[in-house]
This record gives structure tokens, C-alpha cells and sequence, in this order.
């Protein structure tokens, strides 16, 4: 197993993709098995022209696009200018399995397991892995969520991880020889290789572990058997006057993944944001459906938590036993990069200090799609990393 990333600034299509080419033969030295790439949408006139463009300068076996506000390669993300990035992959031992869906094709919720088998033609045996690419904006607008609690329901020992492309209007998917306009183009990875993750959400917990005792749907009205307004004003008055500011313009809610734990950490709770606070009515309003029981805790977001829970999810992941990553693709949020840190490159360069030279690519986009707990999520302001490495270690690339 091989993996390279590569990125062109070139403004000229053809330019972008000989450079890329040129990269791929040198760095991969071998026939690309998957090449995934990602545009800016500096590049719009020519997006019919990408497929073939590819075919014939790069030659994949499988060909999978996104388009992006931003763009990552070689670990490096440029964000509001022009850029093409490739990552590629001789991946022996491997099937891949690319599919298309739209919200027509999807099995009814009350579909069996075999729906969804049959609906991606993928099999739950060897295990499959998922790499998701969507289009939310096209024609006929596509909520990926549906497809993930449909995945989570099929395919419960996968990963599923992947990004919605963010240049909204101007958004296209590309797989093999067709540009695409909404839905999701995926692919599912079997055989000798394993697809880890590591998902950041960037916020940090303020105040204490609490239990909704009510909710009405969105609504957040009791916990602890107290008013969930009276809870939140009396946390405010407890901080000091910086993390007051930030609960005034960043305040989220964390909702545990799992209700049976004692101590909980980075990585534990689900981040929604807080949309609205009614005094009067005394309801708070939360960006995901709330149930009465659930373990929830605020929390809050500035770029000295992003950094570091990100420094240590990936040092954590680093020392397991298992880790020997091969590859990576990071998607992450628009609302993090330069925005969020003051500078270019900081999820990808804190990634490389930690796990070493490993090929990185990926995109900015307007939703990052990766796992909390046992259950796949749509996220915000979050950075979902895909690791792949060699199931048999032998067979990994010297």
C-alpha cells in the first residue's frame, strides 16, 4: 500500500494537471488503484472538462472529485485562491467500490440491512470502510443524514467519514467519467486495509456533567430538575471574564455518546451548536433533537481548545499499538484554517509533527461527516481525519 498527496497553484487546467502527473509518477511508481481530487471553484468554467482531463493525464482505475472552498495537499491548505489537489493510492490487496446515490435511492427507514446492501452494492463481509463526498445543493437538494444513520445501521463495524462540498452553487461531484450536481459519490474500501479516525470538534467543557430532565423536541427547558436558563445563567456568572465572552458568542452543548460513563473526556460528547436563549419562555434552543436522559455539558470554542484537543486526539492515536498510517485525508471546516487559528496550515502541520510525513489531503467544507462514539455524525467546525494503513503489515509499502 502506497499513498501520495500532490497539489498544483497552476490557473491553467491542463497546466495544474501535467504538474499533478508529473507528481504522481515520480512520488506513487505505480498504476494509481484510487485518485481522489479536490478544486476550487476558481476552476468552474472548467469543471466539464476535469474527467477527461484526468483520464488522460493521470490515468486512475478510480476516479473520485469534490469541489471545495478551500483545498488541501502535501499537508499544505490554501484557502480563498486557486489549487488543485490529488491524493493517490496503489492499494493492493484492496477492493473498491465506488457508488452514487441521490435521496431517491435511498432504502425506506424501515428497511433491512439487505436494502442498503443492495442499494450501494457493497457487502457487510470483509468489512467495508467509507469514504463520503456530498453534494447537499444540486438540483434536487440531498440530506446525508438519512444516508449515515443507514450506514451506521448496515454496516456497523465500518468507518464512514468524508465532507459536504462547500462552494454552494457552484458545488460538483466528479467520479469516473461524469461530473455530478447533488447526492453523495462514495466509495467503499475492502480487503487489506483499515480506515482510523480521529475526529475534533475544537471545543473545550465549561461547568459541570448534567441530565436533561426536559425537552421538547429542539427545545432545551430542565436539567438537573432545575430550568435549563436559570442552569446556563448561573454557569455564566461562575466564569472569568474571557470565558464569559466566549459563552456569549460560542457556547455550545456536548451530548454524551454514551450515558453509562463516569469520567468523561475529548472525544465523548457530540458538539451542537446553541442557537437561541428565550428568558422568557426559558428555553434554550440546541442545533440537534434532544431526549429526556441524556447526559449533556457545555462547552465553548476558541482557537487555544481547537488546538488543543487536536494535539490530543492525535498524540492518543499515535501511541496505540496498531498505529503505522500509510495515508490521510483531512476534511475540515470552513469556519477553522486561517479563520479560526490566525494562520495557514494548522490542523495539517500539527498532524505532521505528530504522526510524521504521512501523505495529507482533503478540503474545506460545509460539513464534516465522521463518527463520535458508536454512531456517524454530521458535524460543524470540525476536523475529521481519515488514516489508512495496511490490515497486514506486510503488505505495506517500504
Amino acid at each position: 500500500m502506497k499513498w501520495i498527496s500532490s497539489i498544483s497553484h497552476e490557473k491553467d487546467i491542463g497546466h495544474a494537471l501535467t504538474e499533478l502527473r508529473r507528481d504522481v509518477r515520480v512520488q506513487l511508481d505505480a498504476p494509481a488503484d484510487l485518485m481522489i481530487l479536490f478544486v476550487t471553484p476558481h476552476f468552474e468554467s472548467e469543471y466539464g472538462r476535469i474527467p477527461d482531463a484526468v483520464a488522460g493525464a493521470l490515468s486512475p482505475a478510480l476516479f473520485l472529485g469534490c469541489t471545495g472552498t478551500g483545498i488541501i495537499g502535501a499537508a499544505r491548505e490554501v484557502e480563498n485562491r486557486s489549487a488543485i489537489s490529488v491524493m493517490a493510492a496503489s492499494l493492493p490487496g484492496v477492493d473498491i467500490t465506488p457508488f452514487y446515490l441521490r435521496e431517491e435511492d435511498l432504502p425506506t427507514s424501515d428497511a433491512g440491512p439487505n436494502h442498503w446492501h443492495e442499494a450501494l452494492g457493497v457487502a457487510p463481509d470483509p468489512t467495508p470502510h467509507f469514504l463520503l463526498l456530498v453534494d447537499p445543493t444540486g438540483a434536487v437538494p440531498f440530506d446525508p443524514r438519512p444516508l449515515l444513520m443507514g450506514l451506521d445501521f448496515a454496516y456497523p463495524q465500518s468507518a464512514k467519514i468524508g465532507g459536504l462540498a462547500s462552494v454552494l452553487r457552484e458545488n460538483c461531484l466528479f467520479m469516473g467519467d461524469r461530473q455530478l450536481s447533488g447526492g453523495c459519490a462514495g466509495v467503499a474500501l475492502q480487503g487489506n486495509i483499515d480506515v482510523d479516525t480521529v475526529v475534533a470538534q475544537g471545543c473545550r467543557p465549561v461547568g459541570q456533567v448534567m441530565t436533561i430532565t426536559g425537552c421538547d423536541g429542539y427545545q432545551l427547558t430542565g436539567l438537573d430538575d432545575r430550568g435549563a436558563v436559570e442552569v446556563l445563567v448561573e454557569l455564566y456568572h461562575s466564569l472569568l471574564e474571557e470565558d464569559q465572552e466566549l459563552l456569549q458568542r460560542s457556547l455550545h452543548l456536548g451530548i454524551a455518546s454514551t450515558g453509562l460513563k463516569t469520567d468523561y473526556g475529548a472525544g465523548d460528547f457530540l458538539i451542537r451548536n446553541v442557537l437561541q436563549l428565550d428568558h422568557e419562555k426559558g428555553t434554550i434552543s440546541i442545533g440537534d433533537h434532544l431526549e429526556r436522559g441524556q447526559t449533556v455539558q457545555f462547552h465553548i470554542r476558541d482557537p487555544e481548545s481547537a488546538h488543543d484537543e487536536l494535539d490530543l486526539l492525535l498524540n492518543l492515536y499515535r501511541d496505540e499499538p496498531s498505529t503505522d498510517p500509510a495515508g490521510a485525508l483531512l476534511f475540515t471546516c470552513t469556519g477553522r484554517g486561517r479563520h479560526l487559528f490566525g494562520e495557514d496550515h494548522h490542523d495539517s502541520s500539527l498532524f505532521q509533527s505528530i504522526l510524521g510525513d504521512v501523505p495529507l489531503a482533503g478540503m474545506f467544507c460545509g460539513g464534516e461527516i465522521g463518527p463520535v462514539g458508536d454512531s456517524t455524525y454530521l458535524h460543524g467546525y470540525t476536523s475529521s481525519f481519515a488514516i489508512f494503513r495496511p490490515r497486514d503489515n506486510d503488505a505495506a509499502s517500504p
